[in-house]
This record gives C-alpha cells, sequence and structure tokens, in this order.
C-alpha cells in the first residue's frame, strides 16, 4: 500500500512539471475547454514581441489557426510591425474584430487609419489594375480580405470609422476617443462637432483623460455642445485627476491668480507624468 501511495505522489509530481512546462495556471482551458484563457495567450504573445521567442511565436500561430480570436489579434498586433506582413496581420486582426474582439477592431481601425494617412503605405494594395485584381485574387483565395474592401471602393478612412465604431460600441474608450477626433477634423466622415462632442462624451465617461480635456474646450467654446462653463470646469478637473498633463498644465494656469501654491504643485505634476508617462495618453 505504501509503494501505491508513492507511485501516486510521483505521478501528481509529474503532472504538476509537465503543467509548468506547459504554461502553468494560465494554461487554463477557456470555457469550452478547447485551448488556453486570454491572460495565457496574451502572455505568451509578450514573450514573442518582446523577447523573439520564436516557439512563442509558433504557439501563437498555432492557437490563431485553431480560430481563437485574442491568438489572432495578438498575432495581427506583432506581424503590423513586420515590412511585408501587415496584410497578414491586418487579415488576421478583422477575423478576431469579427468575432468581437474591440482591441482587434481598434488595431484595425488604427492599421487603416495609417493607411488613409499615408503612414502605413505597405499595407494597402498596389495601385492600378493589376494592383487591384491581385488583391482580388487574394480574397478569393481567403488571405486578402482588407485589401479587397479597399479595393471594392471602401475608403481607409470610412473603414478606419468602422472599426473605431465597432470598437467604441464595445466600450473601448480609445476607440470612442477616436472617432470624437476623427468626426471634429473630417476624416473618414464629414466633419460634424455635435458627433464629435458626444463620442468625446462617451469616451470620457469610459474614463479617458484626453476626451475629457478635449470636452472640456468643447463646453467652454460651445463646439457641439451649448457653452457651459461649469461642465467645462467639471472635465477639466476630472482630466487633471486623471494625471493628464495638458490639463494639469491648464489647470495651473487658471488657477495661477487665487492659489499660487496649488499651481506650482500642479506644473510640477504636469511635468512629471509628461516627463515619465509620455505613452501612456
Amino acid at each position: 500500500m505504501k509503494r501505491w501511495s508513492i507511485t501516486l505522489l510521483a505521478c501528481l509530481a509529474l503532472a504538476a512539471l509537465t503543467a509548468c512546462r506547459e504554461g502553468g495556471p494560465h494554461m487554463a482551458a477557456g470555457a469550452d475547454g478547447a485551448g488556453p484563457d486570454a491572460a495565457r495567450i496574451e502572455s505568451v504573445a509578450m514573450a514573442a514581441s518582446q523577447q523573439g521567442n520564436a516557439e512563442a511565436e509558433q504557439r501563437l500561430r498555432s492557437w490563431a489557426a485553431r480560430g481563437m480570436p485574442v491568438a489572432q489579434r495578438e498575432l495581427g498586433i506583432l506581424y503590423r510591425a513586420r515590412p511585408g506582413q501587415q496584410e497578414e496581420a491586418m487579415r488576421l486582426l478583422e477575423q478576431a474584430a469579427r468575432s468581437g474582439d474591440a482591441q482587434a477592431a481598434f488595431h484595425l481601425a488604427e492599421a487603416y487609419r495609417g493607411i488613409a494617412n499615408g503612414t502605413n503605405p505597405a499595407a494597402a494594395p498596389q495601385a492600378g489594375a493589376d494592383g487591384i485584381r491581385a488583391a482580388s485574387m487574394a480574397s478569393t483565395a481567403g488571405a486578402s480580405a482588407p485589401a479587397a474592401a479597399i479595393s471594392n471602393g471602401s475608403s481607409p478612412g470610412a473603414l478606419a470609422w468602422r472599426w473605431y465604431l465597432a470598437a467604441a460600441e464595445k466600450k473601448h474608450a480609445k476607440a470612442a476617443l477616436m472617432l470624437g477626433l476623427l468626426a471634429r477634423n473630417g476624416e473618414g466622415v464629414p466633419r460634424d462637432a455635435a458627433r464629435s462632442a458626444r463620442w468625446l462624451e462617451a469616451a470620457s465617461e469610459l474614463g479617458n483623460a484626453h476626451a475629457m480635456f478635449l470636452l472640456s474646450y468643447a463646453y467652454r467654446e460651445g463646439q457641439g455642445v451649448p457653452r457651459d462653463a461649469a461642465r467645462a470646469q467639471h472635465w477639466l478637473e476630472e482630466s487633471a485627476e486623471h494625471e493628464y498633463p495638458p490639463a494639469l498644465q491648464e489647470l495651473a494656469m487658471a488657477v495661477a491668480d487665487s492659489d499660487a501654491e496649488r499651481a506650482g504643485h500642479l506644473l510640477k505634476e504636469a511635468h512629471e507624468h509628461r516627463r515619465n508617462n509620455w505613452n501612456r495618453f
């Protein structure tokens, strides 16, 4: 009996060791028991992108091929940074976005906006009849749906709006911010100050400090909303509370005459956050 107990303990230890090698607790299967959870996939994606881990990238490809939206999204993000793989990146992002992944929809929108602005030309289909024909053929083969969408008449700007909208409707704060900016600037849609303000308000309610700052300005100037000094001040204070450097700086200027000490603290905080969190917003 003792020998059986030792054997059982050894088997359990071996199973635990195997689980650790396969990815530890994050390897827990999803609801259908078919694969790793989102946290595990994102952890492997981080190893692939930040460490150049080829084994991690291969695992990501395997999961994406099995139709896992988070893996498709993370592989698409990885490919976006590589020349020659951006069309495949957009295909993967669109697959994930169509499965309801808000982050994938946001990144797909960013890619289309890059094409519209000329900052992501490698992802656009080739110009001319040959390029359009090639894009259509690739789409038929299931490999180039984004390029086909452009060649079929949808502008990159309109596609960017479409996918930002898909993400924003799933409560993606930065996508809502981008809709506000696009409507304000007339990118992909006609200029519309009221529409811009609505999306800035949505993004602000979701906690985006940049949107709060822009919404404060809209209320102060009456851009798309009635002028409202109290609402303008509210959103400026909220943006500063979320440590957005321009809001901290503007608030410091607003209180400089009445509270020099607070103004000094705000300016110092703005400087620190601008230096330490330059890519946060």
